[in-house]
């Protein structure tokens, strides 16, 4: 049975990803930080759906990780089809103030461990009939967004990357995806610092990663997750305005996230 390989599976799109992939049984590599959330994940799918679910417990951002995912492949000759390039977290708020050390691992998260990995699996991927890439940008990645500014960079490049390697790989078996979510009520706040008001508004994880899973059967490349008006408005406006709407949302989102 083929498996598809998730990252940052422990909670939010990785977790919805984990759940609608074992319902068309798949098999799974989960993979995270927290060793306990991912057992407890791989259990419940394994008990409701009759797949195999294997764990690997390891922080993306540390050098050497994405080799220690292959050589999990590797060992447990898993015939991986799917890769979900999901692990990720964001800062808000002025750079000057930000910890270098967490924008440091923010880069390597979300852009550096993403490139690695899907650099090591491309020949895996390559020995099966049907693969399937799909990187996690978001609508950050349309416009640049003050106090969210490395997060938006990190994701336009992911966008830009998915949609190069998309065409590298035409006509081969190997399909590439770029789900581009909106404000999604996940755990992403917790760590971004903002206030999780700002993402009751949005889809949920399961309406996102369905239509990401969609995209991917129909062939797509870029699946974006937010208003038709929302995306005429940021490609036809002058950057300039683009930049001062975003850099006012921004600022309303740091002011509300320090609201009590």
């Amino acid at each position: 049975m083929s498996v598809a390989l998730i990252t940052g599976a422990s909670m939010g799109l990785g977790e919805e990803f984990a759940r609608q992939l074992a319902a068309r049984r798949m098999d799974l590599l989960l993979v995270a930080r927290s060793e306990d959330r991912l057992q407890a994940l791989a259990t419940e799918l394994v008990r409701k759906h009759q797949i195999k679910a294997h764990v690997l417990a390891c922080d993306l951002s540390r050098e050497g990780a994405p080799q220690q995912v292959l050589q999990a492949v590797t060992e447990k000759k898993l015939k991986v089809s799917w890769l979900i390039n999901n692990a990720g977290f964001g800062l808000i708020g002025p750079l000057e103030r930000m910890d270098a050390n967490r924008v440091r691992e923010m880069i390597s998260l979300n852009v550096s461990a993403l490139v690695e990995l899907t650099q090591l699996m491309l020949p895996v991927l390559r020995m099966v009939g049907d693969a399937r890439v799909i990187n996690v940008a978001s609508t950050a990645a349309f416009q640049p967004i003050p106090q969210f500014n490395v997060y938006a960079a990190t994701k336009v490049f992911v966008l830009h990357f998915s949609e190069a390697l998309s065409e590298e790989l035409c006509g081969t078996s190997i399909r590439v995806l770029c789900l581009c979510p909106g404000p999604t009520p996940t755990q992403f706040h917790v760590a971004a610092g903002i206030d999780a008001r700002l993402f009751n508004q949005g889809q949920t994880a399961r309406q996102v990663v369905r239509m990401g899973i969609l995209g991917s059967d129909k062939g797509r490349t870029v699946v974006v997750c937010q208003r038709v008006w929302t995306n005429l408005l940021i490609r036809l406006a002058p950057r300039i305005v683009v930049r001062k709407v975003a850099g006012m949302i921004g600022k309303l989102m740091v002011n509300r996230s320090m609201k009590p």
